[in-house]
């Protein structure tokens, strides 16, 4: 096809998605498009190009885009195909699990631009296709989504949010239940082989036209569904074994859905003592007071921070925009200053939390008895593995992602370093910032009634189990080509060495093992134990490197010195890193 073939092609092909767009304001979009590309504008062009490149894939993540016209976008198009694919494929996997039974669905939505609007015309076509359907009664957090699919009974769930995402992206997140699903993915995210499946009957939908939509028929729930939540993640909280709720705690949502949740779940733990950062309390997509609405993004806790110094706090608790994540903030002893924990030392601290709920029967189940298994991803701290075989628990190491930590047997606990903890995945099979906060709340009460800080809890691991200390190196690229050639750069010339320490052990997880399914990653360990993870992002179009080295330490007077030698050490594995991708 030559180049003018292609541009009345890709005209013709905007025209028509126009004609047939439900929502008037992207159709105007297009047609404005169409028009500054005919006169020459290459900015609308290149726009139109990118809109029509193809089409938005739908897979373990669902689907994720920048909100606008085409196939290449989130849309009410996009989403309507996608509701419907998903519904055919819910029918189907009903049918075949359990014979006669009316499959059931639960939708639920941030407060992203037209997330609301998506939700709603994905229940009137989940409706139409016979599924009992159940619609959240506001912009609500991702995990109350995920209970419900549980706590109703439901064969599928879906969410639209783009969690921390840009406020131009929106996205639709798709959980499996009931019939739906084998026991241990029943309220996870799907994983493989059912994102295939479902996209198949995506592909295989028809026209816009001949899907069908229903006016009515779907319940809208009550605000009873929040109110269980809530009283079930409050719960959590064991006034018995942990009675200290001497905590000052600043809470930011960062403009998010998290923040009425979250204080009324602290509040009824008996957490009263919550001040919610003004700037940030309110959902708004735009997040105006960030430039990236994610809590790890440098100067995204600048006002909890800010306010947290001004009322004299003891921790800071921030969620992501949907509230899925949690991130931890606090006055760190050795400097006096306020900084942000790691995902990484936040998990350790929850993990060693739990085991000793556990140890002191704070949990009814047979991880009472040392049956409970702890995870983590394959790219975190290496530590709760220790923390749990201390304690004589089984720990596994998955991919990374929630769909799959969920998923573990028997899980008790589970995190990523990312800021996902599950806490309570009897209520909540997936990565909740909500009940992490009220069990992080609950160790960091416990600390100030001894008259310790969280940091003084890390040093008393570090001195059982030696100094984990991590770091990331994120590299953002405008090609996704580029992921692709630093990987294969990694793979023709790899590393022999890291911080001076021979690499001992290489693993190239796209082959896959016993324990882990293929995925794109390298993995190193050198002889001192140091650990470089390289591997592109799930959702971003950027390369991640996860590092973390191990200090041993004799006694806390040797600690100071075990953190300047950890941080020269990854200062080193980072420069050799660098190296290594050609930076």
């Amino acid at each position: 096809m030559t180049s003018s073939e292609a541009d009345l092609q890709l005209l013709n092909d905007a025209r028509a998605w126009a004609a047939q767009d439900p929502d008037p304001r992207t159709a105007a979009t297009l047609i404005e498009l169409v028009k500054l590309t005919e006169a020459g504008t290459a900015a609308a062009r290149q726009d139109l190009e990118d809109s029509f490149r193809g089409t938005l894939q739908f897979g373990t993540a669902g689907l994720r885009a920048a909100l606008g016209p085409g196939p290449n976008r989130m849309n009410r198009v996009v989403v309507r195909r996608a509701a419907a694919g998903f519904a055919n494929f819910l029918v189907r996997a009903v049918a075949e699990a359990a014979p006669g039974t009316r499959p059931r669905a639960v939708v639920g939505y941030d407060a992203r631009y037209n997330s609301h609007i998506f939700a709603a015309e994905t229940a009137a076509v989940l409706t139409a296709a016979g599924i009992e359907t159940f619609l959240m009664p506001a912009a609500l957090p991702t995990p109350l989504l995920a209970y419900a699919v549980r706590a109703l009974e439901c064969d599928g769930g879906v969410m639209v949010t783009a969690s921390h995402n840009p406020p131009q992206d929106n996205g639709y997140k798709v959980y499996l239940g009931r019939h739906a699903v084998e026991e241990n993915g029943r309220g996870a995210q799907i994983v493989a082989p059912y994102d295939a499946l479902i996209a198949t009957e995506i592909s295989n939908v028809g026209d816009l036209a001949s899907i069908p939509l229903a006016q009515d028929g779907w319940t809208v729930l009550d605000a009873g569904i929040v109110q269980d939540y809530e009283a079930a993640t409050a719960g959590l909280a064991d006034r018995g074994l942990f009675p200290a709720r001497d905590l000052k705690i600043v809470l930011t949502p960062l403009h998010g859905v998290g923040g009425t949740t979250a204080v009324a779940v602290l509040r009824a733990a008996g957490f009263t003592d919550v001040t919610l950062v003004s700037e940030q309390a309110e959902p708004d997509p735009d997040f105006p007071t960030v430039s990236f609405p994610n809590p790890e993004e440098p100067g995204a806790l600048d006002l909890a921070l800010g306010a947290a110094m001004q009322a004299d706090a003891d921790i800071v608790l921030a969620n992501d925009p949907d509230a899925d994540r949690a991130a931890v903030a606090a006055k760190d002893p050795d400097t006096g200053a306020w900084r942000m924990l790691r995902g990484d030392e936040v998990g350790a601290l929850l993990g060693a939390h739990v085991v000793a709920r556990l140890a002191a029967g704070a949990d009814g189940s047979e991880a009472d008895a040392g049956g409970g298994v702890f995870a983590s991803s394959v790219v975190s701290s290496r530590l709760l593995a220790r923390i749990a075989a201390a304690a004589g628990y089984a720990h596994e190491e998955t991919l990374t992602g929630f769909k799959w930590i969920s998923r573990v047997p028997g899980l008790v606990y589970g995190y990523e370093e990312a800021l996902g903890y599950c806490v309570a995945p009897d209520l909540v099979r997936d990565k909740d910032g909500l009940s992490a906060a009220v069990l992080i709340a609950e160790l960091a009460a416990a600390a100030k009634s001894e008259g310790k800080t969280i940091f003084d809890t890390l040093d008393e691991l570090y001195l059982v189990h030696g100094l984990h200390a991590s770091d990331q190196l994120n590299i953002r690229v405008g090609d996704l080509g580029l992921l692709d050639a630093m990987m294969n750069r990694l793979r023709v010339n790899p590393p022999e060495s890291f911080g001076g320490s021979a690499v001992a052990s290489f693993v190239d997880l796209a082959e896959g093992s016993e324990q882990l399914p293929p995925t794109d990653g390298l993995l190193y360990v050198t002889r001192d134990l140091s650990r470089v993870i390289i591997r592109p992002s799930g959702t971003e179009p950027k390369l991640k490197c996860y590092l973390e080295v191990i200090q041993s330490v004799g006694s806390a007077a040797e600690l100071p010195e075990a953190r300047l030698a950890a941080r020269a050490a990854l200062d080193q594995v980072l420069t050799d890193v660098r190296e290594a991708l050609g930076l």
